[in-house]
């Protein structure tokens, strides 16, 4: 790695995710002389400044100003920030280079195992389950990304320099990473569907960015696509790899597929079939997580992962926070299930098609400027009540009106204020039987930093309201 004794490194979004964490503590620790600069107040940003406690790095909080970008000698910016932003367009024109935390982690991983997850939904778990896997046959191996924390420190405080790394990578990470023309020896694309149409603009450069995890693969490699997915179908047929396809609609007649079989879980490698768990040995709900186990283990396998080891790891699995979590249980078997992840109208419509009705749906948040109507018409379908919360409830209760009209039937549509006031109503309302849902199919940075801070408010609402119902013996309304 190059020497950073005495460089300017200016560090753009600080955040509380653990990316410009990992960037600050990296440099500061090979002697540079760092600026970390994010556009909240340090009250916003307190755990995260904690983190960086020790270490002679100079803050600037609540603006960003020009000088500290034109004068660095490097700039290493939040994936986030768009990069037609002012200030790095101010720093590449003083001819300073602009980076990210993924392109300097894979600069310095440069000819380890690199396993990498992309997609529109289904990405952290289907990362997570993979890690789970690799870890049978690597105990060493490194697991994140995109799901959080900073591979970047533990790639650099890791005592094995061959570990093998499994990342899930964002669409903004790919955009970066574009620049170093590399790409994963393995690849998983979970599926593509409409998403952060705010920061690309059209869902094709969307698409593009995804597509960079494929774009620089060597003939060698391997790249793991969901067979049901029309685009990624197309794709296939354009690799310079080596292509796995996995499907839970058919049989795809790769000689390296997943897909189901007679109830069970199947993967077939280079012409040998192996069965690998039933479908009811899967802990986590939802058709589409049968989708993801066979991404995870197919991915797992071409990464050298012994099909059996797949096998116990996909029965170990209880699946990850704000993931169709059951948080609470109250009188008349009313469940409470915080899916947060679900910022996305696609991965709410995953979890409405998970239960039976009658379903409570919480839904709304802040907007990344996708179509509601897919999401709405199976909403008023699917539910039988619909709270809305949030900056996007006027757009998502107009799709719902519309779905309405053309179904002929239309659930109990409310508008809370809040989180709090949205789950008050849905316990307060519901019926025996009922599942109380949030799944909001939209970013949460409206009233909350992260999916989790809004999946860690609604689960301690959900207990509350649960224990209400429990106190006043209340099983109906």
């Amino acid at each position: 790695m190059e020497d950073y004794r005495g460089k300017r490194v200016t560090v753009m979004g600080l955040g509380t995710f653990g990316g410009g964490i990992g960037a600050a503590t990296f440099f500061a620790r090979r002697g540079a002389c760092v600026t970390v600069t994010d556009l909240r107040p340090a009250a916003k940003l307190e755990d995260s400044i904690a983190r960086l406690k020790g270490f002679p790095i100079r803050f600037v909080l609540g603006e960003h100003r020009v000088e500290d970008f034109t004068s660095a000698d490097l700039v290493v910016a939040s994936p986030a920030v768009k990069y037609d932003s002012l200030f790095l367009k101010a720093a590449r024109r003083a001819g300073v280079p602009v980076t990210h935390e993924m392109n300097i982690l894979f600069e310095m991983c440069a000819g380890r195992p690199i396993l990498g997850v992309t997609g529109s939904n289904g990405k952290s778990t289907t990362t997570a389950l993979i890690g789970e896997m690799v870890r049978s046959r690597h105990a060493g191996a490194l697991i994140g990304g995109n799901l959080g924390g900073s591979l970047l420190i533990a790639a650099d405080e890791s005592p094995d320099r061959s570990a093998p790394l499994v990342i899930e990578i964002s669409s903004f990470q790919l955009f970066g990473l574009r620049r170093l023309k590399v790409s994963p020896n393995v690849a998983v694309i979970t599926n593509i569907t409409p998403n952060h149409l705010d920061w690309h603009g059209t869902f094709r450069a969307y698409a593009e960015a995804k597509r960079n995890i494929l774009r620089f693969q060597k003939p060698g490699d391997v790249a793991v696509l969901n067979g049901d997915d029309p685009l990624l179908r197309r794709w296939a047929r354009r690799l310079r790899s080596r292509a796995a396809l996995f499907s839970i609609r058919v049989e795809p007649r790769t000689e390296k597929a997943a897909f189901l079989r007679g109830g069970h879980l199947m993967v077939r490698w280079e012409g040998r079939e192996f069965r690998l768990v039933r479908e009811t040995a899967l802990k986590i709900p939802g058709r589409h997580n049968l989708a993801n186990a066979l991404a995870a283990s197919l991915g797992a396998v071409a990464f050298g992962v012994e099909p059996w080891h797949a096998s116990e790891a996909i029965v170990r699995f209880g699946g990850l926070p704000h993931r169709l979590e059951m948080v609470a249980e109250a009188p008349g078997n009313i469940r409470f299930f915080n899916d947060s992840i679900a910022t996305t109208p696609e991965s709410a419509i995953c979890a409405m098609e998970t239960f039976p009705p009658p379903i409570t749906l919480i839904a709304g948040g802040s907007d990344k400027g996708v179509s509601f109507d897919g999401f709405a018409a199976v909403a008023v379908r699917r539910t039988r009540r619909i709270i809305l919360m949030g900056a996007t409830a006027d757009k998502l209760e107009a799709a719902l009106i519309r779905a309405a009209s053309d179904a002929g039937r239309c659930p109990t549509i409310l508008r809370a204020e809040n989180l709090e006031q949205a789950c008050a109503w849905a316990a307060e309302g519901a019926v025996t039987g009922e599942t109380i849902l949030l799944s909001p199919a939209c970013a949460s940075f409206d009233q909350f930093r992260n999916f989790e801070e809004r999946g860690a408010a609604f689960r301690s609402l959900a207990l509350r309201a649960a224990m209400a119902r429990i106190t006043t013996g209340s099983r109906n309304p």
